[in-house]
């Protein structure tokens, strides 16, 4: 995300914990700052002066990781603190709607592996929900580890059609960037895939 951000000519700011070994390629567009996900001074600095938020937490998977839910907590906090309106995150399918209108980690055959990660996604949406801000949530099935095509399927909160159940991170990154610009799911989930 931050390399194409960068190619399209935007400025930005990259946080996290590991932002200097990250390999970025160095440009005065580019400022790294390093900081803490939970550490409310430091994600206010981080989001100060910014016209949006991109962001792609990460964390375990068997529930008892809370990044996903307490990260966007604090972000939103720290977001309506200085002012600034757009985020457009990461999430997960089981989020998006099935046929019947339930979310599809709702559903009887949804697998029970993905259950503690999909309870923590659905608190962050929830969240993004309530918080009056300009939100996108993207939600994919696998993410993969592969450069951008320009070829992918989106669905407004539902899974898209065609539907491979995964989706490349160059192409995910790319979409989000491509929403920045254009906002054509602001306030809604977004099923994804290559």
């Amino acid at each position: 995300m931050v390399q194409q951000a960068l190619f399209k000519g935007y400025h930005v700011k990259a946080f996290g914990r590991n932002v200097y070994t990250t390999g970025y390629l160095q440009t005065d567009n580019l400022k790294l700052v390093q900081g803490a996900l939970f550490d409310a001074t430091e994600v206010y600095n981080a989001i100060k002066g910014s016209d949006a938020v991109l962001s792609a937490i990460g964390g375990g998977t068997d529930g008892t990781d809370k990044a996903r839910t307490l990260g966007m907590k604090n972000i939103i906090a720290q977001m309506q603190k200085a002012n600034v309106r757009r985020i457009i995150t990461t999430g997960a399918e089981g989020i998006l709607n099935a046929e019947d209108g339930k979310m599809l980690m709702e559903q009887e055959d949804y697998p029970p592996e993905y259950m503690p990660v999909s309870l923590e996604h659905k608190k962050a949406y929830e969240l993004l929900n309530e918080s009056g801000l300009n939100w996108t949530v993207v939600c994919p099935s696998d993410i993969v580890n592969a450069g951008p095509t320009g070829n992918y399927y989106v669905a407004a909160d539902q899974l898209p059609h065609p539907n491979n159940y995964k989706i490349n991170v160059g192409d995910m990154a790319m979409f989000m960037l491509n929403e920045l610009e254009k906002n054509e799911y602001v306030k809604r989930r977004v099923g994804i895939s290559n």
